[in-house]
């Protein structure tokens, strides 16, 4: 990694540190889904960045990969916990970070994942394990009597790559991945009230080019000229006003051309929290990017 690369990472973590914390205080009982998210997003582009992906909103027992539908009416309510997880790049040079805000009285799970993401943070260091950040993480969560969910993990980051090696588990395994200096990661700790496990809903907003293949269909044709320049880093299907949009995605998900990303949830009925940064690790221990 070169001087021109760590500025890149730099700044891109800390406009998503700053977009993310004035974004989370937006969330309150009563405000739109789809206008904040849209808020969010905008901010990024006017501030001269790219979105690694479209922003996250999910609540409650979603964990992960919801964001706002084109004409979404939904509103936050009392109760809620809401996880907000951002990525912004620059040159391709991504900074992926998310918090959790409670319009409940879900203290405690939100400490649980917060503090499982800081114990992680100071056990990274060149020669520590990937199991070892999963230990911590695991510990953290479930002495607050929460558990950690097990089929989340964080993720290796590199240009225009939002999820690439390292894994990083929320679990404690046996060894893993050594950690070398220069590596550039996320770490996101995920507590919940449920089973620890999330399952797949059929609502999926999110999509990401996974192939380039000859596409027959005009529609299909147009949405991929369009979404060219994401370079496969992921979209929202809000992004796109093609017509026959209904018809095109699922032809080309079932091409292989796209991947789809149903919303991951823990049982119904369920909480769950997020906190994460992305940091590099250095020759002692590591930089985070987004705080």
């Amino acid at each position: 990694m070169n001087d021109d690369i760590f500025e890149k990472y730099s700044e891109a973590g800390k406009m998503a540190s700053r977009i993310l914390s004035d974004g989370a205080k937006e969330i309150r009982v009563g405000v739109s889904y789809l206008e904040l998210v849209e808020s969010i997003e905008a901010r990024v582009i006017d501030e001269g960045a790219g979105l690694a992906f479209p922003l996250n909103l999910s609540l409650n027992e979603d964990a992960a990969h919801d964001t706002a539908s084109t004409g979404d009416e939904r509103t936050f309510a009392k109760g809620d916990v809401a996880k907000l997880d951002l990525g912004i790049e620059i040159d391709g040079y991504i900074a992926d970070t998310a918090t959790t805000i409670d319009l409940g009285n879900n203290s405690l799970l939100l400490e649980a994942s917060e503090r499982a993401l800081e114990a992680a943070i100071k056990a990274v260091r060149p020669g520590a394990t990937s199991g070892d950040l999963g230990a911590a993480i695991q510990l953290e969560i479930e002495s607050r009597g929460y558990r950690p969910i097990s089929n989340l993990t964080g993720h290796g980051l590199d240009r225009y790559v939002q999820h690439g090696p390292p894994t990083i588990p929320n679990v404690g395994i046996s060894g893993g991945v050594v950690l070398k200096e220069g590596m550039v990661f996320a770490i996101e700790p995920f507590a919940t009230t449920g089973s620890g496990h999330v399952g797949e809903k059929t609502r999926a907003e999110i999509y990401s080019q996974i192939a380039q293949k000859p596409v027959r269909i005009p529609s299909a044709r147009l949405i991929l000229e369009k979404i060219r320049d994401r370079r496969g880093l992921p979209f929202s299907r809000r992004w796109l006003k093609e017509k026959k949009l209904d018809m095109a995605l699922p032809n080309l998900v079932r091409s292989q051309v796209l991947h789809a990303y149903p919303v991951l949830a823990d049982v119904s009925g369920s909480l769950v929290s997020q906190h994460e940064h992305t940091m590099i690790v250095t020759e002692d221990g590591c930089i985070v990017t987004t705080r």
